[in-house]
């Protein structure tokens, strides 16, 4: 079955990944810090208050998230991992991106060669039909397409 969703396109691009979710907060510097720090190729989320997403690899990942919580420094954290290689396929919020994580991803998009497409404003239905191992789709306009086959 394939459920799509509108949402708000932060950052532009096409990608198809594997989803993986969280239900909470996401604090993006406690998340990439530990890879960063440590060169963990395989992006290990280093948040050990994010049950969902503790020591699951991020890389090449959609990540399905509410919205970001935390440092000030989430920004750059975001782009140091786009930098290094090492990004999420794509960041899909259900509620609105705080600026922030907008400013690493737009830094991302334009200073490096990293595509990470950001998509905010996907609803509450969308983080609550979405699980992780599901297959995304996310197109140029905003809409993401999900499937579970």
């Amino acid at each position: 079955m394939k459920r799509t969703f509108q949402g708000r396109v932060v950052t532009a691009g096409t990608v198809t990944a594997e989803a993986l979710v969280s239900h909470g907060g996401f604090n993006t510097l406690a998340s990439f810090q530990g890879p960063m720090l440590t060169g963990d190729k395989k992006l290990k989320c280093s948040d050990q208050n994010n049950p969902d997403l503790y020591q699951k690899s991020m890389i090449g990942k959609a990540i399905c998230l509410p919205e970001t919580i935390g440092s000030t420094t989430g920004g750059m954290a975001l782009y140091t991992v786009c930098a290094s290689g090492m990004s999420p396929a794509c960041l899909l919020f259900s509620k609105h991106i705080d600026s922030l994580a907008a400013a690493g991803a737009v830094l991302a998009d334009i200073w490096t060669d990293t595509n990470m497409p950001v998509v905010d404003k996907l609803g509450e239905e969308f983080l609550n039909y979405v699980k992780d191992g599901m297959t995304v789709e996310v197109k140029e306009n905003g809409i993401v397409e999900v499937s579970d086959d």
